[in-house]
This record gives structure tokens, sequence and C-alpha cells, in this order.
């Protein structure tokens, strides 16, 4: 896999297709060929040079154990290192779940680097925060619950990121959720980006409400749901998620 560099750390990604760039980036406890595995990246190629990025601490990428390593910042810099890398001096942006959280910040922190922004299933107003009481109120835990255990045991059920899960480094991957859980939203700064905006969710997910409240409240960002979907589905169903995204897409790039 080709690498880029950013603070230090390796940041691996592959690259697929052909025609104007589309970076990629997965969720927790994914790798970049998590896209190639649930069905996306065969529909995007024929249009797109796909860029699809094991961020830090998953995959192929380095794995530090301190949480300062995954600040918004360093995640924006890990994108922009990479396009740097591969020459692009602009690309859009289609992230899910951590992905959406780290194409949001890319938009409000490097906004020049977009040509557009698909983000899926994360809070652009209070981020992870939003999600943390309805799920915990969902499996009747107590609120002083550690989600991080939640999260993991969730991701490994399914046999590809559980795979990743155990090939991958607990440490980094706790350092990463320490990082990311207590971010802000940045919904002030994305509503100022000017980079175009397509956002999703699936109607049980905890996030889909306040993504749809940005969307309508700042008229920056276009908004679908998935019906009946919860944040694993909005994941899974590549085939109801391709059709909405495409045509934005090759609109904006």
């Amino acid at each position: 896999m080709p690498t880029a560099r950013s603070n230090g750390f390796k940041i691996s990604y592959e690259v697929a297709g052909d025609g104007p760039p589309l970076v990629l980036h997965p969720g927790m406890f994914q790798d970049g060929a998590h896209w190639t595995h649930s069905g996306y990246t065969s529909s995007l190629t024929p249009a797109y040079t796909v860029i699809a990025i094991d961020p830090l601490g998953l995959g192929a990428s380095d794995a530090p154990r301190e949480a300062e390593a995954y600040a918004l910042e360093r995640r924006v810099a890990s994108v922009t290192a990479v396009l740097d890398d591969v020459g692009a001096g602009r690309a859009a942006f289609w992230g899910y779940s951590l992905g959406a959280m780290t194409g949001y910040a890319v938009a409000a922190l490097a906004p020049d680097r977009l040509t557009c922004l698909v983000a899926g299933a994360w809070d652009p107003i209070d981020g992870f925060h939003s999600a943390i009481e309805p799920t915990l109120r969902q499996w009747g835990l107590p609120a002083d619950t550690d989600p991080y255990a939640l999260i993991k045991q969730g991701a490994a059920a399914e046999p590809y990121q559980a795979a990743l899960i155990d090939s991958g480094d607990p440490g980094a991957f706790r350092a990463n959720y320490e990082a990311f859980s207590r971010e802000p939203g940045l919904h002030a700064e994305l509503a100022a980006s000017g980079v175009p905006m397509l956002l999703y969710a699936g109607t049980v997910d905890p996030w889909h409400e306040p993504m749809h409240a940005f969307a309508g409240r700042t008229g920056v960002a276009a908004f679908f749901s998935l019906p009946d979907a919860d944040h694993k589905g909005g994941w899974d169903r590549s085939e109801d998620v391709l059709p909405q995204v495409l045509p934005f897409l090759a609109a904006g790039t």
C-alpha cells in the first residue's frame, strides 16, 4: 500500500479508478478496504479516482496509543497529507461515522481542499455525545456505563470488523475513542465553510434527528434518510445509499 507521512506517522491508503479524486474515509473499527467489502467502491471507480484511507490507528496505518495523536487537527492533517501524496489539490470526500466527523473537520479547517462532502451518521452539532444517552437507555444500562465496550462489541459482531479488531492494537483503539468521544460539534464552522454537503442517516440511528436539524436549520446541506436503518444499517445498505450519493458527487466534482 502507498503511504503518506503526517505528524511523524504513516498513513496508508489505496488508489483505484479514473477520474476526479474522491477520498473514502471509514468509521471506527473499519479500514479503507471496508468500502470495497461493503459494495461501494465498484460503483465509484468508473467515474472517480478513489482514495481509500486507513485512518490512523486502523488497518495498515500507524497506531499510536496517545489520544493527542487523534486530535481533530491531526485527523485533518492526515487527510491533506494523503491528498498531497497523490498530487490532488482538491478532492471530494465521503466519510461514514468517524469518517463523517473527519470530513466535517476537513471542511471546517481546510475547506479549500474539498470540492464537496458526503457525511453519513455523525452529529455535526454535538458530536458523539448526543448518541450516548439514547443508546444506553435503549440497552437499559446505567448512565455511567462506558460506551466504548458497547461500540467494540457491536463492531466485533461483523466478521470483517472482528478480524480488523483482532489484528489491531487495543491501546490505539482506545486512544482513538478517547479523542473522538470528547470532540465538540463543528456546526458553526461547518455552516460557514462554503463546502457543498450531503448528509444522511438511518431513521433509527440516534444521529438522524440532529443531522436532519442541522441541514434544515442552516440550509447549507442536503439530507436524506434511510428508513428503518440503525447506525450499522446505514453503512450496510450501499444499494440504497449509492443512488442518492452518485448524483450529488457528479454535480460537485
